[in-house]
């Protein structure tokens, strides 16, 4: 599991970065969104929702990380099997997305894949 919650910290902080050089201008807004956003006032609300959702992610984590350390709890998986679905979704989107998202921001997903999907899975630690 602390495997798990290590690569969810990792996924939810890159994901976290990505969208900070995106708010900053540091990464073209055209990079993301599948090249969809026509203006940076477009694709702002975007990128900020997207940076809050991280936030949570990360703290969501962290809980996952200590809830299923000491016992289980079908709620929390049932919101990480959630998690695999969606991430997983958006994996596939990034394939069909930008250069820069078949590059990078797939390769983020998937570990953001494999992180939920082993925490869904995996059982608690003695």
């Amino acid at each position: 599991m602390k495997t798990a919650v290590f690569m969810g910290i990792i996924f939810y902080s890159l994901t976290i970065l990505i969208h900070f050089l995106i708010i900053s201008r540091s990464i073209p807004f055209t990079w993301v969104n599948g090249g969809r956003s026509e203006s940076f006032v477009e694709q702002l609300p975007i990128s900020v929702i997207n940076f809050v959702i991280s936030i949570i992610g990360v703290v969501f984590t962290l809980i996952v990380g200590r809830i299923k350390l000491y016992k289980y709890n079908s709620g929390i998986t049932v919101i990480c099997w959630f998690f695999v679905v969606l991430w997983s979704f958006g994996f596939i989107q990034q394939l069909f997305g930008t250069p820069f998202e078949k590059m990078v921001c797939s390769i983020v997903l998937l570990l953001g894949v494999i992180s939920h999907l082993r925490m869904a899975v995996e059982k608690k630690q003695r």
